[in-house]
């Protein structure tokens, strides 16, 4: 797998037309699992074949991981590697969430990891924590809120529960083995965290994203802005303003197509309406907003006027300098608003 993306990254040299990289981002899996010696050929080839500064610790690396895969050996191994940030998938500091989430950690562990990496001197990290679980009460949640502001994490971002398709939570949703996700339990939760981290003087810049000053994701900053970004490996996604690819999702496939020196995937060149909508979803999740003078440039600037108001009629979103944003009220309901805005 590792040798098919390196000849992907070699055959996408061009994609970026000479841009220069701004962030790195090793995620969508448990890239954790991966040698030191698997991401020196990625930043190898990185180097070599696209726009980046030789100091790649100028940039923001970012590398998922489970709690279970950060050992102190592996944190050393990755403090002497250009990788620079950690996102951690904590999820909870109780076990009865981690089982119900069927993660291979335990709540021991997950505290565990986060002293050994601020000990061992990774300050740039984030955590994932889960809210809306039938297994999580309100006092439980605001301990997991207590807990990491405790450990003094700079960057949060904190997940509603969802019950996808086809998954294993649905099926026991479904027959009645697990209780369904509590609207009004979660809002509640959702309500609660951003009180209690506006007051310990996080930003609340995106939806599901708290930062301490100078802590924003500038990988997942640039997606809501509407960057350019190159995916790498099965299933990842590809987008350069004017189109949108993804590669093809079955593993075998995908590496016996790279080892053929060709690319799989789709691509759909993306319509007037659908740049509108996408830029529609990705900003009126942020702290910055929609801004008006865009949506005149893509001539919809009366379409959205109209269909705004209602929003700002029931305290939703909020006008101010140009820039349309949610207001708390109305971040819970951000999916909602904004494919009701949509063309």
């Amino acid at each position: 797998m590792v040798a098919a993306m390196l000849k992907e990254l070699e055959l996408q040299k061009d994609y970026f037309e000479g841009e220069p990289i701004e962030t790195i981002y090793f995620g969508g899996g448990t890239p954790s699992l991966l040698e030191q010696r698997d991401l020196d050929l990625f930043f190898e080839k990185i180097i070599s074949r696209f726009s980046i500064s030789p100091n790649l610790k100028s940039l923001e690396i970012t590398l998922e991981a489970n709690p279970d895969d950060l050992t102190p050996e592996k944190i050393k191994a990755l403090k002497k590697s250009p990788i620079n940030r950690l996102s951690i998938g904590i999820q909870s500091f109780f076990d009865e969430d981690l089982k119900f989430m069927n993660r291979a950690h335990n709540a021991g562990e997950a505290e565990a990891c986060i002293k050994n990496v601020q000990d061992l001197g990774f300050e740039n990290l984030t955590v994932d924590l889960i809210y809306g679980s039938p297994t999580t009460p309100d006092i439980n949640w605001k301990t997991n809120i207590d807990k990491a502001i405790e450990f003094n994490i700079p960057h949060l971002s904190c997940y509603c529960l969802t019950v996808e398709p086809k998954t294993a939570l649905d099926h026991f949703i479904k027959k009645g083995k697990a209780e369904p996700v509590n609207e009004v339990q979660a809002e509640r939760q959702f309500n609660y965290l951003i009180n209690k981290l506006n007051d310990e003087n996080y930003e609340h810049y995106e939806i599901s994203n708290f930062s301490k000053k100078g802590f924003y994701s500038k990988h997942n900053t640039a997606y809501w802005q509407g960057k350019k970004y190159l995916g790498i490996g099965p299933s990842a996604h590809s987008f350069n303003g004017i189109s949108r690819q993804w590669s093809i999702a079955n593993n075998a496939k995908y590496m016996r197509s790279l080892n053929e020196k060709k690319l799989n995937f789709e691509k759909e060149i993306l319509t007037p309406e659908q740049q509108y909508n996408e830029y529609i979803l990705t900003s009126i999740r942020t702290k910055w907003g929609i801004d008006i003078l865009k949506i005149k440039k893509m001539g919809r600037e009366k379409y959205f006027l109209i269909n705004i108001n209602k929003y700002i009629q029931q305290d939703l979103i909020i006008e101010n300098n140009n820039h349309f944003k949610l207001t708390n009220k109305g971040k819970f309901l951000a999916d909602g608003i904004a494919a009701a805005l949509f063309l």
